[in-house]
């Protein structure tokens, strides 16, 4: 053999050996991640090749599984009823887009590909397991009263248990029909104008669109001056001139209510007439480190926060000076936060002062349902202000609805607390207000208990009036009423 061929020989067998290595590494290390690949057709023909398993509410199925039609590799597509009503808890599951919401926090275990599904003889066959449920803790009652109560109004609703965390309904309007995008062939249709919407219904706007919470604010700074000792209690006078000049400027901080008495009103008279003046001194009194450290104990700048849905954080700023620490007080300047999260102040008010983790699913199940995971038993607890605070706030709430400025809660046969919100929007407030209302409801004679939020972020009422109690309190009492029946 001569030394060109001997060489040519040599060269060869490199390639060759390269070949096996590159094999070798593309079957152990890089198949699985071609495999999960989103891309890889084979994992949607696996995935929609039976019927997923479903996502529950009050018993009962609120999606489902139907038949492709003929012709297809995907032999099936995911169903929902009453889309609309859920789709901000459902999410969606399609044959074009990655799933969304519970649909995609759970879908090995509705498709059948989570672990502990899988029984012996599906270990020894090899064969897909059956998929399991979700079950939520959606009360359908609840949900509906706010779906129906916000209408045509983009904004968005959430109640919770105060004492179990258990998240009662979870709303956002406009909302999407989630069946229009399951369908490989008029999912696109569907995605773009979804996507060319200018109201954006596919913003999960109770959880994931955080804006100024206004007014409804103000029970966390009282809540930080009364664990501070900054006033003996929520009946002592506070030092608070009307109108309040921010420091370091000119700007008088004005109230809505010229003629209210909000010179050195005390937390509860400051709270009924929803006095600026008093909450604006209150946080620079305080200083921007305590109302920080009171915000982030309710759950503000908490970037993860799962239900197990993740909510975008609510953020109360820093590096703010004493006129921009003035203007937080009354929830204002950079101050942001979604219905989850101010329905969790009211949560914890109502629970005398603990939060118990939110969570809208209480259990995920195999087929035959036996339970995976009980969230219901994992949900923790903790003291977000002590029992007094608490007390005093609620008491301070209810004089809110009995004879301020949200009287459009009151519920017969129910004790209310709340706090309404009319946040500015756009620069100068050019734009129309956001308008808030949070609060709790015990019923007076089971004790029962809910605590809600809603924002309205846009509705057809004039500007002038646009406010927590016209627009947001009925949409909370319809949900407290449904929640306490």
């Amino acid at each position: 053999m001569n030394k060109t061929i001997r060489r040519a020989s040599v060269f060869a067998l490199l390639l060759v050996l390269a070949l096996l290595v590159r094999a070798t590494w593309v079957q152990f290390y890089d198949g699985q991640a071609l495999a999960d690949d989103t891309d890889n057709r084979r994992n949607v023909i696996e995935t929609y090749s039976q019927q997923l398993g479903n996502i529950v509410v009050a018993g009962e199925s609120v999606t489902g599984s139907a038949r492709t039609l003929s012709g297809s590799d995907l032999k099936y597509r995911r169903t929902y009823t009453n889309g609309r009503l859920y789709a901000a808890v459902t999410g969606y599951a399609s044959q074009s887009y990655a799933p969304t919401q519970l649909e995609g926090i759970y879908q090995d275990l509705l498709n059948g590909t989570d672990s502990r599904l899988r029984t012996v003889m599906d270990t020894v066959t090899g064969e897909r397991a059956e998929p399991g449920d979700v079950i939520t803790t959606i009360d359908p009652d609840v949900q509906k009263a706010a779906y129906r109560a916000l209408g045509d109004k983009k904004g968005a609703a959430v109640a919770i248990d105060p004492k179990t965390g258990r998240i009662l309904a979870v709303v956002s309007t406009p909302s999407y029909d989630p069946s229009s995008l399951t369908d490989a062939n008029t999912a696109g249709a569907a995605w773009k104008k979804l996507n060319a919407d200018a109201d954006k219904p596919l913003t999960n706007r109770a959880l994931r669109q955080p804006l100024p919470p206004g007014s409804t604010f103000k029970l966390v700074v009282a809540a930080a001056a009364l664990e501070d000792g900054l006033y003996a209690n929520a009946d002592t006078r506070t030092d608070s001139p009307d109108p309040y000049t921010l420091p370091g400027t000119t700007t008088p901080l004005k109230n809505e209510n010229s003629s209210a008495p909000c010179a050195n009103a005390s937390i509860r008279t400051a709270l009924r007439y929803s006095c600026n003046n008093v909450f604006g001194k209150m946080a620079v009194d305080l200083g921007q480190d305590k109302v920080r450290a009171m915000a982030e104990k309710f759950g503000f700048n908490d970037d993860k926060l799962d239900v197990p849905v993740r909510a975008y954080a609510s953020v109360y700023p820093s590096g703010m000076d004493k006129a921009q620490t003035g203007l937080s007080g009354i929830g204002q300047f950079d101050v942001t936060a979604t219905p989850l999260q101010m329905a969790m102040v009211s949560a914890v008010i109502a629970n005398g002062g603990r939060l118990v983790s939110p969570h809208m699913v209480s259990q995920i199940t195999d087929s035959g349902g036996d339970v995976l995971k009980n969230y219901d038993d994992e949900a923790s607890s903790k003291e977000i202000v002590s029992s007094s605070t608490a007390e005093q706030l609620r008491s301070a709430m209810r004089t809110v609805v009995e004879d301020g400025t949200g009287t459009n809660a009151r519920i017969d046969g129910v004790t209310v607390g709340g706090k309404t919100g009319t946040a500015q929007h756009g620069e100068n407030n050019s734009k129309t207000p956001y308008a808030w209302f949070t609060s709790y409801g015990t019923s007076d004679s089971t004790g029962k208990e809910v605590a809600v939020a809603v924002l309205v972020e846009q509705s057809d009422a004039a500007r002038s009036e646009v406010s927590g109690n016209g627009l947001a309190a009925p949409v909370a009492r319809a949900m407290m009423v449904a929640a306490l029946k």
